[in-house]
């Protein structure tokens, strides 16, 4: 499947507009500041952008970054801009046509953006072999990736290798495709189906759970929408298996639980957070007006508490009191099945 995906992505897809359902496509437009930096993107680059969400999350100026599966460039150009010239992107990705295309204009976004040097880099590699590339362990704040994990074959080992590359308290930030049950496996090897992103999509119980034994104790959804299957031939294959383009972060924090549990604590925004300045929104379940005590659950305290945001919040309570688990923790499908419209509940956690 491995020389599939390559075939599909450097040879059969001349661009975007080829693939035949909008898996590895983001529909929605991005915040203004987004779209006036990717204004400046060399089309070449842009002309082979795949990917099903917008993987910028909040704060990031200065942070070394990995982004998994960079393809062409798109996103890796993008935040180059965001974290400045003081920051650095690694991308990785294994197909030959793509990374010429991302290598050949690295001066021409260093100039765009107005760097005396490009601050991103460029390797060849397999996701699930991320240690034989050097990358020291440890040290990157975040790592992104959009719409390729599904195409791993050895989705653990990736989602380990991912853990040890973060630093403690930093985050994996990404938006892939996942169904809502397990994908049979006479459906797996079909190499069209899996090049569009669908039959190598984790079931997403499959993925909480995996996510969990690699280290992330707790997966956080950050918003996520149904797909379109608009193909004939595709619906025809696989459409009874209902697909979601979803975006999760995963914090890297030894001794998070497995399950929101109540302590009597409280978080305060303080603001400062670019584009989200009189709101905060963590994940899909957390959207902590500016000013206004919020109460949380010990993992969401430690999120905010133990990260790049602690300077953004006042802290309140400890650990003394255990008042079990939050209202509304369930196992059920988290996703919309409508919409994809972010959840803003009036406060606590869940």
């Amino acid at each position: 499947m491995r020389e599939d995906v390559k075939e599909y992505y450097g040879k059969t897809l001349a661009g975007s507009e080829d693939l035949k359902t909008d898996a590895c496509c983001t529909l929605e437009a991005p915040p203004q500041n987004i779209r006036d930096i990717q204004n400046k993107i060399h089309p070449e680059v842009s002309g082979h952008y795949y990917g099903c969400g917008l993987i910028i999350p909040q704060s990031i100026e200065g942070l070394k970054i990995l982004d998994l599966g960079s393809g062409s460039g798109m996103d890796v150009y993008t935040l180059s801009a965001m974290v400045g010239e003081q920051g650095h992107i690694a991308g990785v990705d294994m197909t030959d046509e793509q990374l010429a295309i991302a290598e050949r204009h690295r001066d021409y976004h260093a100039d765009a953006f107005g760097y005396s040097k490009s601050n991103v880099e460029f390797h060849k590699g397999y996701l699930e072999q991320l240690d034989e590339l050097n990358l020291e362990p440890g040290s990157f704040d975040l790592i992104i990736s959009n719409c390729v994990i599904n195409l791993c074959q050895d989705k653990e080992a990736v989602l380990k290798h991912c853990h040890s590359l973060l630093k403690e308290g930093g985050e994996m930030y990404f938006s892939d495709v996942y169904s809502d049950r397990r994908v049979p496996d006479t459906l797996r090897t079909d190499p069209e189906l899996y090049g569009e992103c669908l039959s190598g999509a984790l079931y997403w119980n499959d993925f909480h759970n995996l996510a969990k034994a690699c280290g992330f104790a707790d997966p956080r959804l950050v918003e996520d929408r149904p797909l379109g299957l608009n193909n004939d031939s595709v619906v025809e294959r696989i459409g009874h298996i209902g697909f979601y383009s979803a975006t999760y972060r995963l914090f890297k924090i030894s001794g998070l639980e497995p399950f929101c549990e109540d302590y009597g604590q409280a978080v305060k925004y303080l603001g400062g957070v670019e584009g989200q300045e009189q709101a905060f929104s963590l994940d899909k379940h957390h959207h902590i007006d500016k000013g206004r005590l919020f109460p949380v659950c010990g993992n969401t305290y430690r999120m905010l508490n133990e990260s790049r945001f602690a300077k953004h919040f006042e802290f309140y309570g400890n650990w003394d009191t255990h008042f079990g688990i939050f209202e509304g923790c369930g196992t059920s499908l988290p996703y919309d099945q409508e919409t994809g419209s972010i959840q803003s509940p009036s406060g606590g956690c869940c």
